[in-house]
């Protein structure tokens, strides 16, 4: 496997800038690393681990020797920061009151998120499941699917990431997951991601990839489910409303369930709610996790309508940690937040900053091929050369660390895409004290590049 098909999701931990990352590190903390990675199994993507993590607080991570850093990747968990005293105060309350709940029972905390989460959407998505984890709302998603439609395949995008799990890497498309795995199930047929930079169609229309799916699903009858991310996360790829209204057409037309994929972009980080606000289109079902449980408890759920409660004989999740009270409340406490702190209105004024001082960089520094973003959710693609667009993959990594050591944390995606996803609750202060943390690793890139040249 080629060491680029590596990078899709972050650097590969392995390369010359990781091995200079760890000479800078106190001995306590190499200690506690090489602990690390004396007792847990070893896998692509968190093997060996960068830092180690004390403390976090607002949009800040501290490690064990005391530096901070801006956490502008979170694993999509932070939108209203880490260690929220809002939904800490409910989570404690709860722990109090009723911490588990067993299946064959409900409690009064799950019904009211219920509630609360289905009163975000269109009338017509009032259905709701929870589980403990992202991965198996998309299984829960993929099994009612099969139900609804009697059909066993689905069609995805490219290299796209839908959870870890046999089934889901099945319908998803990066390599360090399927590696060894052998056949999958359910059977999956993938279409181009819809892209602008990087259109292979002469006028950048992203609405010729919508037709791929049209072509599969003439072509066998046994596609029953599209699921795709709304908005993808990774690399900030943001589809046209041509597109997207394009599919749900496609969808309609052939009795195909549209399965949106909102992990990772759902609850503000667009400047909506959920990504699907922007596109005026609704899926059949949705897909929710990470951010629901405000990086505290973990929990994530599927969103259906009611036509589609149909599988009362099957049990589609059935998980011990279903119906959470202590997930609930932090999942009900989270939107309370987002809504009393008007924090969605914050993220469009953020937005409009953002764009405007990321393109400012975009015109000063040549290695920056195309600024892509939304809400706070922001892309940096590097390039070596903008006629070619060859990807500046080493580069990319190396502004990586010089940002960590600068005290701003953030992920490489697609080897060469800065992948910026600070807490929604960031300040304008914070905001510029990145941007700059940026600009100057951009500056010293551009310095070490000339004297490269030169030399």
């Amino acid at each position: 496997m080629k060491e680029n098909s590596l990078l899709t999701e972050g650097d590969v931990n392995f390369s010359e800038s990781r091995k200079e990352w760890y000479t800078i590190l106190d001995s306590t903390t190499l200690n506690l690393l090489d602990q690390d990675a004396e007792l847990f199994i070893h896998q692509s993507l968190s093997t060996p681990c960068l830092d180690v993590i004390e403390s976090c607080e607002g949009i800040y991570i501290t490690d064990v020797s005391g530096k901070k850093y801006m956490d502008f990747h979170g694993n999509n968990v932070h939108q209203i920061g880490y260690r929220n005293q809002y939904v800490t105060d409910k989570v404690k309350q709860q722990m109090d009151v009723l911490p588990f709940s067993p299946r064959r029972y409900t409690n009064q905390v799950a019904i009211e998120f219920a509630k609360k989460l289905t009163s975000l959407f269109p009338a017509h998505l009032n259905r709701v499941l929870f589980a403990p984890g992202g991965t198996s709302a998309v299984s829960m998603a993929l099994k009612l699917a099969r139900v609804i439609t009697g059909k066993y395949k689905v069609v995805s995008l490219t290299d796209s990431f839908h959870g870890a799990s046999l089934d889901t890497i099945a319908v998803g498309g990066e390599d360090q997951f399927k590696k060894y795995m052998g056949s999958l199930s359910p059977e999956t047929k993938n279409i181009p991601q819809p892209v602008t930079y990087r259109n292979i169609y002469q006028d950048g229309d992203d609405l010729h990839y919508a037709d791929a799916l049209e072509n599969i699903i003439k072509e066998d009858s046994q596609v029953g489910a599209f699921i795709a991310e709304t908005i993808r996360n990774t690399d900030v790829q943001i589809p046209s409303p041509a597109y997207w209204k394009r599919i749900r057409e496609i969808c309609t037309q052939y009795h195909v369930l549209l399965i949106l994929d909102e992990i990772p972009v759902a609850f503000g980080r667009t400047g909506k709610m959920f990504a699907f606000e922007h596109y005026d289109i609704e899926p059949d079902i949705i897909c929710l996790g990470k951010g629901l449980g405000a990086g505290i408890i973990p929990i994530a759920a599927i969103v259906t309508k009611d036509e589609y409660n149909v599988a009362a004989d099957v049990s589609l999740g059935h998980y011990t940690h279903e119906k959470s009270p202590l997930g609930c409340a932090a999942g009900l406490a989270m939107i309370e937040f987002i809504e009393q702190n008007k924090l969605i209105d914050k993220v469009k004024e953020d937005e409009i900053f953002v764009r405007e001082q990321l393109h400012q960089l975009k015109e000063k520094y040549s290695i920056i091929g195309d600024i892509r973003g939304i809400g706070l959710l922001w892309g940096i693609e590097l390039v070596k050369d903008k006629v070619t667009n060859e990807k500046a993959v080493q580069e990319a990594e190396w502004i990586m660390y010089e940002c960590l050591k600068n005290g701003l944390s953030f992920k490489v995606s697609q080897s060469n895409v800065l992948q910026l996803c600070p807490p929604l609750i960031i300040t304008r202060e914070e905001l510029k004290s990145a941007i700059t943390i940026i600009e100057i690793s951009f500056q010293k890139e551009l310095m070490v590049s000339n004297k490269l040249t030169k030399s």
